[in-house]
């Protein structure tokens, strides 16, 4: 069994180079658990106080009403986790408006054939905020100023069949992802406003076909096919990705295989100029966008096609351990991706990823959000119950951090790696994240996007969490952050944001709780010249139906 499950785990990730961001959302096996529905709605009223530390001393108060559900499906054909709160602030005076907003995230599948057909699908919701040189950070407490709203989703359908010795996978995905104009975006003397992404359609579809080694030949061969589009509303940027390949498997020892694949590739990213006015300068709209020329013809700018290849390797000596790597040649240089899985015990796990691919901000995010667990608890900021971006999860990567550290609208080719590790100690769950996203862009010559065109961006980003019941009556939450933020555009300076928050919690009585929570956010960025601190608490009352 253990050999089987090797070669038939190297069978199908040896189509991952042609399409590594793809290739996440390939049917996978899971360890189904047979458990119980599990859905806690609550609502909740808090009192916050906010003070302004630097630079200057400003404080207010407003009031906060939230409705929400967290919720976990785990069963032998289906299964899923949500978490999704809205909430309505109301303030006292012009220093705080009222607002709402609505945050979460859902990740789950359900199976329509047992072991053959499964339907897939997530969402996101999340407050962020857009700092001057493009990069953006989730889970800010205080000031609102460039407070933004990012929304993902994503649907498609898994396939797999048994054909004689051959097994067929296919998969397809359509997923969108919007992010809202910030209020206002803070940028350095003489530079321009970034760009930031509106919205995007992005769209997958993956066929592989292949045998195992010894059923019927002493090494595995198979062959694939894929297509990767993402059209972009910004000045109708298109990329558009096709690749086939064969790959083969042979087997060194039981727990040990190489893996290796070529074939063909034809990768090609388009747009639009923006509309100019009499003097010839962009015309943008009231958010600060470029407005397209639809009546432009499109500039092609990236255009490339070929031979692409890698080989690697496949260790998985336990169902708690797995190491896949890759090197090869893709996009005309050299390429690296790898993945690796240990589960010491059942309460708890470690996962390295690392991956290249090119892509909008709209299909990495949507891509990330699919890589998510479907067994997980969601991390909230204890004051503003903003998403942190990790989720506690003995299951796979947990963190979208990385996937939303730039928030330009250019195509990137994005390259970068990603470590989680959760454990489980009798009531208490903890947890670390760590991450490094690179990003350089593309952009068509002799359009406004052209000087984007080469320029990186680059984020480091580390978290941790933890919580569990003290007593019976009484629980905890404490998680801490900081992003490391680089902008290779002129004028675009560095950012660093540390933030932290900790919960604490108590029943009064049967469904009643009393909360309290406070929150520390710092930014320190080179755009605006001076740092940014605020320090929050929060005072309330809860109760879960």
């Amino acid at each position: 069994m253990k050999r089987n499950a090797l070669y038939l785990a190297s069978a199908i990730s040896a189509v991952a180079f042609a399409a590594p961001a793809i290739a996440q959302s390939a049917p996978e096996t899971r360890e189904h658990r047979a458990g119980p529905v599990q859905i806690a709605p609550y609502i909740e009223a808090s009192q916050v106080i906010s003070s302004q530390i630097s630079p200057g001393n400003e404080t207010v108060t407003y009031t906060q009403v939230a409705a929400g559900v967290d919720a976990t499906v785990t069963g032998r054909n289906n299964g899923g986790s949500a978490s999704i709160r809205y909430e309505r602030t109301f303030g006292y005076d012009n220093q705080v408006s009222d607002s709402s907003t609505l945050s979460g995230v859902v990740r789950g599948y359900g199976s329509i054939v047992p072991q053959a057909v499964t339907f897939e699908a997530g969402g996101l919701a999340a407050r962020t905020r857009i700092n001057g040189n493009g990069t953006s950070s989730l889970a800010i407490s205080g000031s609102n100023v460039a407070e933004s709203k990012v929304y993902a989703a994503y649907a498609g359908p898994n396939v797999h069949a048994q054909l004689g010795d051959a097994q067929v996978n296919a998969n397809y995905r359509l997923g969108y992802a919007r992010v809202d104009a910030p209020n206002a975006t803070p940028v350095a003397p003489g530079a321009q406003p970034t760009q930031v992404f509106e919205d995007s359609w992005a769209q997958s579809a993956n066929l592989h076909v292949g045998t195992r080694p010894g059923e019927p030949l002493p090494v595995g061969v198979g062959a694939g096919v894929g297509y990767n589009r993402e059209d972009i509303s910004n000045l109708d940027q298109r990329l558009e990705d096709f690749h086939t390949r064969g790959d083969v498997t042979v087997p060194v020892s039981p727990n040990v295989a190489l893996v290796g694949g070529a074939g063909y590739e034809k990768v090609q990213v388009s747009s639009r100029d923006a509309l100019r006015d009499a003097n010839g300068n962009p015309v943008v709209d009231s958010a600060g966008r470029f407005v397209t020329d639809k009546s432009a013809p499109r500039q092609i700018a990236y255009d490339t096609s070929g031979l692409i290849w890698d080989v690697g390797v496949m260790w998985r000596p336990s169902p708690r351990t797995s190491l896949e790597a890759h090197v090869g040649r893709r996009y005309d240089s050299t390429t690296y991706y790898s993945s690796f899985a240990w589960a010491p015990s059942r309460r708890s796990a470690l996962n390295i990823a690392a991956y290249d691919g090119i892509t909008g901000f709209g299909g990495q995010l949507t891509t990330a959000l699919a890589a998510l667990p479907t067994d997980f608890t969601a991390n909230r900021n204890a004051v503003t119950g903003d998403l942190t971006g990790c989720v506690a999860s003995l299951q796979g990567g947990s963190c979208l951090t990385g996937a939303l550290g730039s928030i330009r609208s250019a195509v990137f080719r994005g390259r970068g790696i990603a470590a989680t590790y959760a454990e489980q100690v009798g009531r208490m769950s903890a947890g670390v994240g760590a991450g490094y996203d690179r990003r350089t862009f593309i952009a068509a010559p002799g359009t406004v996007l052209a000087v984007a065109n080469g320029v990186i961006d680059e984020s480091y980003w580390a978290s941790a969490f933890a919580s569990g019941q003290i007593d019976r009556r009484s629980s905890f939450a404490v998680n801490a952050h900081v992003n490391w933020l680089k902008s290779g555009f002129a004028n675009g300076g560095d950012a660093t944001i540390y933030g932290a928050s900790a919960a604490y919690r108590r029943y009064l009585l049967q469904g009643l709780s009393a909360n309290a929570g406070v929150a520390l956010d710092r930014i320190d960025s080179d755009v605006v010249g001076e740092s940014i601190s605020n320090a929050a608490a929060r005072l309330g009352l809860r109760y879960d139906f």
